[in-house]
């Protein structure tokens, strides 16, 4: 939109400049070459009918051919402002016109969730609402995404986030939470804005402040809650680095009392690593269940007793706390159960230096990769240089975590380092959810998405929900037994029908996890599942069908 503006405005500009030297030098040319005195402003009549092709009055013919070609090049002038005009003004306008225009208002919306503006987090976000069946809506203030948005199906409104008639007109004041995702500064503002409407402790108030020196400024402002998008992927990214290094299950989600929910890495040298499915015995050794696995980043469910798995393998298993302590161990490797190797962090920004700072205090060895020397810093280099590697102990590291801003270089770097270490395992940051199928492709063994966990940790604010996920790269919900009551397990097939697999229900303050074939869903019941975001929504879908 700005861009267009723009492009209208050296139009008018150059538009009304060209008149001008026209009607000058067509005063001066008459004068010179016709004998005739003509004023400015007769002069400048001419150009005009000139430009519109209107006619030319009295100076209809002329002797000289200098104005001849003055008048030639006048009309060729003016063609070529009128074809310049149709793309800049009159094909947007008919646009505009027959397009579909988003809303600026909603009526009848209460408790439910306003988002300024739409991002990739807040896209997380929205996914996760329509999975657990809340309301929203997103203030957009650029209209032509606020089009695509309501042309696709997504609640908005055309306004501004920081002017206050636009927030009540999102029905700010009967919502259950807002949160602001434009950036530093502008967040403030909103959160300002919002402070005229909303009243006491009504109104959740979220914001998200990529500089943490600005998340004071937020709470000043009235702001409940400030995430620092980048701290909390370092936070999570150390979380799964440091859980790898030992054998709890420490990032495990608690379905119900010693019955919980995890993704388990398959490290390279470990005693299933290179097995089948069906030849690792699992299930009849350990006791736990596999709901699914991470195959290089493609997510299958269930995966097939046929399928290998490698140190590629993400296993996502269901059971016991001494079931999944004991399958832990069968993923990792000798080399890092015995705790050799060192962690290397490439990239020594915000969430680099959350990693390395974690990581230490939980005792293990870590250096450090930039390439600017600063404090924290061990090795001064390009992380996509395999001698800058190596001078930071590739050889023998246990883990490479991959900090960048750039996902390009990421990718670039976990070609390297595997180059470099086939056992070395590879954790990465992506910075846009479409980078993380390449980034696994690459050979990285795990992908955080700053979106996806920030988006989830919004929504696990938001709806104080226990059971979702947000850190890790499937998510696990409980929906409403709705329309599978009075079906067996096996008559509603929902592994087959939505990618999910049903983990435990939840009937009468009593959590079911041993579930036969036959185990029959009863109304009331609250069934517990874990899957891939699209098939949470499908379960949802054949909930209430």
């Amino acid at each position: 939109m700005k861009r267009r503006q723009r492009r209208a405005l050296y139009y008018l500009g150059t538009f009304f400049a060209v008149i001008v030297v026209y009607a000058l030098a067509y005063e001066w040319g008459m004068a010179t070459f016709e004998g005739k005195e003509r004023g400015f402003f007769q002069s400048l009549l001419v150009v005009v009918e000139t430009f519109t092709t209107t006619g030319f009055g009295e100076d209809a013919v002329w002797e000289s051919p200098q104005m001849i070609l003055l008048v030639i090049s006048m009309m060729f002038t003016g063609v070529f402002f009128i074809f310049m005009a149709l793309p800049l003004f009159v094909v947007p306008w008919i646009e505009d016109r027959l397009s579909t225009s988003p809303p600026t208002s909603v009526a009848d919306l209460e408790d439910h969730v306003v988002i300024c503006t739409y991002t990739d987090r807040s896209q997380t976000l929205v996914d996760e609402l329509d999975v657990l069946d809340v309301d929203y809506v997103v203030v957009e203030p650029d209209r032509e995404l606020a089009t695509e948005l309501f042309e696709s199906g997504i609640s908005v409104v055309h306004g501004d986030p920081e002017s206050v008639e636009d927030l009540a007109a999102a029905n700010l004041q009967a919502a259950r939470a807002l949160v602001v995702d434009v950036d530093d500064e502008t967040n403030a503002s909103v959160v300002l804005a919002a402070g005229q409407i909303v009243e006491g402790d009504g109104v959740q108030v979220i914001t998200f402040a990529e500089n943490p020196e600005m998340a004071d400024y937020h709470r000043y402002a009235g702001a409940d809650t400030v995430f620092s998008p980048r701290q909390l992927i370092g936070e999570s990214i150390a979380t799964k680095v440091t859980t790898g290094l030992t054998s709890e299950v420490a990032d495990a989600v608690e379905v119900a009392d010693d019955f919980e929910i995890a993704e388990l890495p398959v490290q390279a040298g470990s005693r299933i690593a290179g097995v089948t499915v069906e030849d690792s015995g699992i299930r009849e050794r350990t006791g736990a269940n596999i709901i699914g696995a991470w195959f290089r980043g493609e997510f299958v469910t269930p995966p097939s007793p046929s399928a290998r798995i490698d140190e590629r393998t993400i296993l996502l298993v269901a059971g016991r706390e001494h079931q999944l302590e004991t399958l832990k161990e069968w993923t990792r490797s000798e080399t890092r159960r015995n705790g050799r190797g060192a962690v290397i962090v490439g990239g020594y920004g915000e969430v680099g230096s959350t990693v390395k700072q974690s990581v230490t205090a939980a005792g293990f060895s870590c250096h450090a990769i930039d390439v600017e020397e600063k404090t924290g810093v061990d090795v001064v280099g390009d992380v996509t240089d395999a001698d800058t590697l190596r001078a930071a102990g590739v050889d023998s590291a246990s883990t490479v975590i991959l900090t960048l801003a750039d996902d390009t270089l990421a990718v670039f770097a976990t070609l390297v380092v595997r180059e470099l270490s086939e056992d070395v395992e590879v954790i990465a940051r992506a910075n846009e959810r479409e980078n993380v199928t390449k980034l696994y492709r690459a050979g990285a063994d795990y992908v955080l998405a700053l979106s996806t966990v920030s988006g989830r940790m919004l929504a696990s604010t938001i709806l104080n929900e226990d059971v979702i996920s947000f850190d890790q790269q499937v998510e696990v919900v409980r929906v409403e037994a709705g329309r599978l009551a009075g079906h067996s397990l096996e008559e509603s097939d929902v592994r087959a029908r939505t990618s999910c697999t049903v983990i435990a229900v939840e009937r009468d303050d009593e959590v079911l996890t041993d579930l036969s074939p036959s185990f029959t869903f009863r109304a009331g019941d609250s069934v517990i599942a874990a899957g891939p975001d699209g098939g949470i929504n499908e379960l949802t879908a054949l909930a209430s069908e």
